[in-house]
């Protein structure tokens, strides 16, 4: 049995028939061929990542900016990169089903994670809400990977509850006056602009009075403060404005316009972040230490239970792409797979940690960005592993967390 699985971990997960049937048929109704387009791409992360991308990839050590800018380039020079944004912009209208293939098969290969706050979040927000000067002053260096973005949405006592927020920008002639601050800012110390949600009207519903503002992080007045993580890692900031200049053109929509825009950023967030891809990717990882150490039937049973949750949500995360791709979204699709997708991540790493026993007492720091000098321990896999580990505790929190989302199900779908 661990033997099939083994197999089936590195060749893929198969669709029934019907599934397979479903997904040609609405590839092959949006103009594109999905067998075809999923051996492109894995082609292409086979044959196309450089060398020393490929060296941290193998072992799970963290990318640079550099490095991830320049395998964004790398993409974009097939269309990839911005492939889902409409072809009057530039990209090739890709729907729901070939962007969630073009997502699945890059976490599978293990290759660099997206920066999707300008990809994924603001191009698509610009091409719905934006101005034609926005979008020729932005859209260019978002697809060229030239500008960084992060997003500014969670605040101090307002992470997921994002109508609660207390940005404030007072208008004064032709700009915003910013105050206030945002947390928990991903890649903050990396990009140039931010993109944040500001309340600019007090009163009403929390979500009314809420705008979308385009800050240049160099401005007067920000300031970016790393926070420390428990994995070792820098990824999340806290970002303070101090009566920051903000000029009234780079306000995206109207004045109270903030919430639409939000709910459309989080919706494409959430199914995202259901991360089957990085599953995938994980149970091959599994299955390889199980290999090499000698597993029990127990723990044997603990995998196989694994991959029956990771097909369970493959085909309900395909059927919910499908329904999209037909104009059906249902509102609970994305909060039902984020809960599921970040439980099933964290539960992999916790039997990869497991399985690791004691080699998986000892973490490396140094060993994560390639600069260890001296003695390693264990696997050189390990620092890696272990930090992924550590930061999937995050997954159920970012995105929106896991009780957020049952909360929006209970509303939506249950009426309670």
């Amino acid at each position: 049995m661990f033997g099939e699985s083994a197999t089936a971990a590195k060749a893929g997960p198969a669709f029934s028939e019907p599934e397979r049937s479903a997904v040609q048929r609405a590839a092959a109704a949006a103009g594109f061929d999905a067998a075809r387009f999923r051996a492109e791409l894995r082609a292409f992360c086979r044959d196309q990542v450089p060398a020393d991308i490929r060296t941290r990839m193998r072992q799970h050590q963290y990318f640079t900016r550099e490095q991830r800018i320049r395998w964004q380039q790398l993409l974009q020079t097939r269309g990839w990169f911005i492939g889902h944004w409409p072809k009057a912009q530039g990209g090739a209208g890709w729907g729901p089903l070939q962007r969630f293939i073009f997502i699945e098969e890059l976490e599978r290969a293990g290759t660099p994670w997206l920066t999707h706050f300008g990809t994924s979040f603001l191009g698509p927000v610009l091409c719905a809400f934006g101005n034609d000067a926005q979008r020729a002053r932005f859209l260019g260096p978002i697809r060229d990977s030239t500008e960084w973005w992060c997003q500014g949405f969670s605040e101090p006592g307002s992470g997921s509850d994002l109508a609660s927020l207390k940005l404030r920008a007072e208008r004064s002639g032709s700009h915003y006056r910013v105050n206030g601050q945002k947390t928990w800012t991903t890649m903050a110390q990396w990009a140039d602009w931010i993109f944040c949600l500001v309340r600019t009207q007090a009163g009403g519903k929390p979500q009314q009075g809420i705008s979308f503002l385009l800050i240049d992080l160099k401005s007067p007045g920000v300031t970016v403060r790393p926070i420390d993580t428990f994995d070792g890692g820098q990824h999340v900031n806290e970002v303070f404005f101090d009566d920051v200049e903000v000029p009234v053109e780079q306000r995206v929509g109207q004045e109270g316009d903030g919430w639409t825009i939000a709910k459309f950023i989080v919706g494409r967030e959430r199914l995202l972040v259901t991360e089957i891809g990085k599953a995938w990717h994980l149970l091959g990882v599994l299955h390889s230490i199980a290999a090499a150490r000698h597993d029990s039937p127990t723990f044997r049973r603990r995998t196989a239970e694994l991959e029956v949750q990771f097909h369970s949500l493959r085909a309900t995360a395909y059927a919910a792409v499908l329904e999209a791709e037909a104009g059906r979204e249902h509102p609970v699709d994305a909060s039902l797979l984020k809960i599921r997708g970040s439980e099933l991540q964290q539960a992999i790493h916790d039997a990869i940690t497991d399985l690791l026993a004691r080699d998986g007492l000892a973490f490396q720091i140094e060993g994560l960005h390639g600069d260890l000098d001296g003695y390693r321990h264990g696997d050189p896999r390990l620092p890696g592993l272990l930090h992924e580990h550590l930061h999937s505790r995050a997954a159920s929190i970012y995105g929106g967390s896991n009780e957020i989302q049952r909360g929006i199900i209970a509303k939506t779908a249950l009426r309670v």
